[in-house]
């Protein structure tokens, strides 16, 4: 079954060349960097990260410049929750995206981060999206004569 552009894995580099371009991304110019400390990433776990980031932000990858996973085991071999998956989403022109997620299972934790990471830079999209609307409202308000009062005079005080 092949997968649509929206859906496919996000790349782990890039030619230098192609980051300088400005403007908008597709999902095979987006990277994706994956980091671990306190554990080795296993090829498995690195193949299910990459399938997972291309389905839950390939369709963002328009608006995202880069993306990092970064696993991590807390506790080291003491047990607990502690495999800890954060991940950063840098965004065009908006603020990084950053999430959390603690788990005793490395891939609950790594699904867990890239669900939020997914509603987060979708919240932040739909943000951006609005904001334009309302200040070209205050605009037209203005330029019509209303939405802006006059100045009050200022009382001197000794």
């Amino acid at each position: 079954m092949k997968r649509s552009r929206s859906r496919a894995r996000l790349p782990t580099t890039i030619p230098k060349a192609r980051k300088r371009v400005a403007g908008r991304t597709g999902v095979d110019s987006t990277p994706a960097a994956f980091r671990t400390a306190g554990m080795d990433l296993s090829p498995a776990l690195r193949d299910h990260t990459q399938k997972a980031l291309g389905m839950k932000l390939g369709k963002f990858a328009a608006d995202i410049e880069r993306v990092t996973v970064r696993v991590e085991d807390v506790n080291g071999p003491k047990g607990g929750v502690d495999k800890v998956c954060k991940a950063k989403a840098l965004l065009a022109a908006l603020p990084t995206v950053i999430v959390e997620q603690r788990d005793p299972d490395v891939y609950a934790a790594v699904d867990g981060a890239l669900d939020r990471l997914e509603r987060a830079v979708r919240k932040s999209l739909e943000r951006r999206k609005q904001k334009p609307r309302t200040q070209a409202r205050k605009v037209v308000a203005i330029a019509r004569g209303r939405g802006e009062r006059p100045k009050a005079k200022r009382r001197r005080t000794r």
